[in-house]
């Protein structure tokens, strides 16, 4: 079973089974998804939410693929809560001596 987290919603798992199955892709291609029944702006949105938080991967040209982590998610090896914790460390490592 797949441990989501707060910040995620139903149309991630949705994006990342798509990237899993089909490969490399963007959102405008997502957005032609009979699957995914929400907004290109807010399919956008959700690949840079993903990729900030390690479960995807930003190649150019606005295409995404899936990490390891990504993958490990969607097989349910990885509790996306691990996630918050680590870009919080992340986040706070940045900021030191600044």
């Amino acid at each position: 079973m797949r441990k989501s987290t707060d910040w995620m919603t139903i149309w991630d798992d949705r994006i990342m089974e798509i990237i899993q199955d089909g490969g490399p892709t963007s959102a405008s291609e997502l957005d032609k998804e009979d699957y995914i029944r929400t907004s290109r702006p807010n399919i956008s949105r959700r690949l840079n939410k993903l990729a900030d938080h390690g479960l995807l991967h930003r190649l150019p040209n606005g295409v995404y693929s899936l990490t390891d982590k990504g993958e490990r998610y969607l097989n349910g090896e990885l509790d996306a809560e691990e996630l918050n914790e680590e870009t919080e460390s992340s986040d706070e490592g940045a900021h030191v001596g600044t």
